[in-house]
């Protein structure tokens, strides 16, 4: 059941993330008896647990530019991996929300949104980027820090750089690979087995990260009015995990502790979308919600109703084309393939580098695959699948063409296509008309130089950019950059910089003026 809050907060709080790349939710608080994530688990025994928590993208770009705007990659033209979309005008990155607010926003260091990141999203957007370094003590902080190790990269580390990371870990804390657990649809090697280890390994690693972070917060006297976010950008980063949209490449981990208002030990089982993070984080702050966001608030003053369903996409992966759309609800999981002449394992450079997928594929041409192992190397998908996600978590049993499940069929199809149409479903644009769409014949637009008039002792600035947001800095030598969100009082012969920055542009050129 849900975990309501026990009270209401005073003030302000801050608010830190704590993110993970590449991680489902493999961990001793979900039940995992082959994880060892004691600082983690340990988070969760003083906040809530949320096991119903999803991506709409198996993969970081288009997951992390979902998570900082708080609208669906598939309606702002980001759901190609690594593309440089252009989004609609009012889009913007949802820290400048919580800037203008007079929060200090920090970001250690990943962005990946499938936009540059402006400079008017952050205060800090550098590695090392801390709460520490706000203006003040006073000042509420909402502070970012990325944590990598857990990467499909370093799952395939050249072996002694494995084995020296494996040093800093105790007989206890290493993973026997005869002991890992497979899903059934991966080949049982000793390859595939090693591959599993090393992943848990690199999560036993960073919740040692974890610990050191919060531990920095209690020193310094913050633990008590910090509402701290713990989550994972999407499934593991294994071969049919990361990049897909069944559960284990969405389904992630998160755990959000906030004294006072969630109940410690606490479990929720509210489906909670990567989309509701933006406007989450402005109901905690008391700041309005812009009506344009998609997702909706789990949390704070404007906690909303629960949602029936969540959604995800899969579109082109690097060099490699797909489209498959997927909505489910607490137990049923629904997924239309719009390409079914595309088989599910095709070639992508970078995934291909795993061991697993050379295990799999080596396997696979030799004709000894058994059982759901086989499922991944057929020619074709098929138009429409569904999975009772209670039944066969590992979703290899699909129920699409069973009559006795028509009804969950056709309601689950019903609300993925709704939600294609309300949202703007961008899915089936070719990726080049959409490129010439937003940016034709391939030219950059650049937003139009800021003006800057000084009226009294206040500098005003505007832009003739639609909803372009600014950014500011003022002295000799110049201060950081800062947004701009009305009037600045400046001294007389104070230096003023401007940039005008929108979302899929080229920054204006800085303009620069002195206060008379």
């Amino acid at each position: 059941m849900g975990a309501p809050p026990i009270s209401v907060a005073a003030g302000r709080p801050n608010i830190l993330w704590i993110s993970l790349e590449d991680t489902s939710p493999d961990l001793g608080c979900y039940g995992d008896s082959y994880a060892v994530t004691p600082n983690i688990d340990r988070l969760a025994a003083q906040g809530c647990r949320y096991s119903q928590a999803f991506t709409h993208a198996g993969v970081c770009a288009p997951s992390r530019s979902g998570i900082i705007t708080g609208m669906y990659p598939t309606s702002i033209g980001t759901h190609f991996m690594r593309c440089k979309g252009v989004p609609p005008s009012q889009v913007k990155c949802f820290t400048e929300y919580l800037r203008a607010a007079g929060y200090y926003c920090t970001n250690d260091n990943k962005t990946d949104y499938n936009f540059d990141a402006p400079l008017t999203a952050w205060d800090e957007n550098r590695r090392g980027a801390h709460w520490r370094n706000r203006p003040s003590k006073e000042t509420p902080f909402f502070a970012v820090i990325n944590l990598t190790t857990t990467h499909e990269s370093q799952v395939r580390l050249p072996e002694a750089q494995l084995a020296a990371r494996r040093k800093t870990l105790s007989a206890e804390e290493l993973h026997d690979p005869a002991k890992a657990p497979l899903p059934p649809y991966y080949p049982d090697t000793p390859v595939v087995r090693r591959d599993m280890a090393n992943y848990y390994d690199n999560l036993t690693f960073t919740d040692k990260e974890v610990g050191r972070i919060l531990k920095q917060l209690e020193d310094d006297g913050l633990a008590e009015n910090t509402v701290v976010f713990f989550w994972g950008d999407h499934g593991r980063g294994l071969p049919r995990h990361k990049r897909w949209i069944y559960d284990s490449g969405v389904h992630v981990p998160l755990v959000v502790r906030w004294p006072g208002n969630l109940q410690p030990g606490s479990v929720s089982d509210e489906l909670v979308a990567f989309v509701d993070f933006a406007p989450t984080l402005l109901s905690l702050a008391g700041v309005e919600i812009p009506l344009h966001l998609q997702g909706q608030a789990f949390l704070g003053a404007k906690k909303a109703k629960p949602r029936e369903y969540i959604y995800a996409a899969r579109d082109r992966m690097d060099e490699t084309l797909d489209i498959i759309r997927a909505v489910r609800d607490k137990r049923w999981k629904y997924i239309r393939n719009y390409r079914p002449d595309l088989p599910y394992a095709q070639h992508i450079t970078y995934m291909d580098e795993m061991p697993t997928m050379k295990e799999w594929r080596r396997l696979a041409a030799a004709e000894q695959l058994e059982g759901p192992q086989r499922i991944f190397f057929q020619p074709a998908k098929p138009v429409e699948e569904l999975y009772d996600t209670a039944a066969d978590p590992h979703e290899i049993d699909n129920l699409a063409g069973d009559p006795k499940h028509a009804a969950t069929l056709g309601r689950l199809r019903a609300a993925h296509e709704a939600w294609r149409e309300t949202t703007g479903d961008l899915g089936l644009i070719p990726e080049a008309d959409l490129i010439e769409r937003s940016r034709p014949r391939g030219e950059w637009a650049t937003a139009a130089d800021p003006e800057i008039a000084v009226t009294s002792g206040k500098a005003t600035i505007t832009c003739e950019t639609d909803t372009a947001s600014i950014a500011y800095r003022v002295g000799q030598p110049a201060g950081r950059w800062l947004l701009y969100s009305g009037p600045v009082a400046v001294k007389p012969g104070t230096m003023i910089e401007a940039k005008a920055c929108r979302l899929g542009f080229k920054d204006s050129a800085t303009v620069t003026a002195r206060v008379p």
